[in-house]
């Protein structure tokens, strides 16, 4: 087996809960034009005149309230996947060389330099894995674009392949029926599974992002996997931004409008996300469970992110495992 690198890369981290490095990875997460489709001389205006001088303090004071280690969650758990996954390897592939690294599509460690440091340690094949489930242009296409950057400033580019979604892959939602009932046995089960996704804007979906369909379709397996009925589950967007419309029914909505309606106990799970991060610990474990108490709701509980339990392990292990054994790779 050719020396092989194996790269995971997940969105990105401020490096710090301080204003000023929140303010440096909202201005580049939020300067790519696949994030967001407005036209650019509007948006620079929004977001230096806005966003970064209003928002930053905000979520900085967020950040805050979830950083953990010295670190934040996110960069946390998305490490210890990885080394759990590397540890997989060393095992079942004793004699192989395989490295792996964690790479960010915006703030550090970015991809460019991960790449680099493949290829300078002898790797010839290269296989990059987004840590997002469902594929959407605003993610998982953004990672391919910086991919294809970085390649297209070298002369010599490496073989190398990607994996575009795992939304419905047998290994992951059995990862994520697991973590449930593990949750039920823990904490006893819920009136209703409430599924929030990560939002994206409905327009994106109508130019064709596939995204909302595999939303859809995660969750429609993984209600079977846990043989639930419709009456059983509901699907939600969170994490919108602006005034115009995304993918609904919106999660923040949606847990007031149950919480009124007379539902007492609601478990939470937000499948989207690989790991914890400012998304699902302060939007959803501490907003959004605010708002169903404050609205009668009496239980609320948070089922948290595969992060680096070992199903989650071993799916990473067995969406690789193709390129390694060069088993239907769609090399390039």
């Amino acid at each position: 087996m050719k020396a092989a690198g194996i790269v995971f890369i997940n969105l990105g981290t401020p490096d710090s809960p301080s204003t000023a490095s929140v303010r440096k990875f909202l201005r580049e997460f939020l300067s790519d034009r696949r994030v967001v489709e407005v036209p650019r001389a509007i948006w620079v205006l929004i977001l230096y005149l806005i966003i970064l001088p209003f928002r930053s303090p905000r979520v900085a004071r967020n950040y805050k309230q979830v950083w953990m280690n010295n670190i934040s969650p996110l960069r946390f758990f998305s490490q210890r996947l990885v080394d759990g996954v590397a540890a997989k390897f060393a095992e079942h592939y004793p004699d192989a060389k395989i490295h792996t690294r964690l790479a960010m599509s915006y703030g550090d460690p970015n991809i460019s330099a991960a790449i680099d440091e493949l290829l300078a340690a002898g790797c010839e094949r290269l296989f990059f894995l987004p840590l997002y489930p469902q594929y959407s242009a605003t993610t998982t296409a953004a990672v391919h674009d910086q991919i294809c950057k970085v390649f297209a400033a070298r002369r010599d580019i490496p073989q190398w392949a990607w994996l575009k979604s795992y939304y419905d892959h047998p290994d992951y939602i059995a990862a994520l029926a697991s973590s449930v009932q593990q949750h039920w046995s823990e904490n006893g089960r819920g009136e209703l599974l409430l599924m929030s996704f990560h939002g994206i804007p409905k327009r994106n979906v109508e130019l064709g992002d596939p995204y909302q369909s595999h939303c859809e379709k995660t969750a429609e397996a993984l209600a079977g996997e846990l043989g639930l009925n419709k009456s059983e589950w509901v699907l939600s967007y969170q994490s919108r931004l602006g005034k115009a419309e995304w993918l609904q029914p919106y999660t923040d909505k949606t847990v007031i409008g149950l919480a009124e309606k007379g539902t007492k106990t609601l478990d939470v799970i937000c499948p989207a996300f690989a790991v914890e991060c400012l998304e699902t610990l302060e939007e959803i474990d501490g907003e959004a469970h605010e708002f169903f108490i404050e609205k009668g709701g009496e239980a609320f509980r948070y089922i948290p992110c595969l992060n680096d339990e070992e199903s989650h392990q071993n799916l990473m292990f067995s969406l690789c495992r193709p390129f390694l054994e060069e088993k239907n790779v769609n090399f390039r």
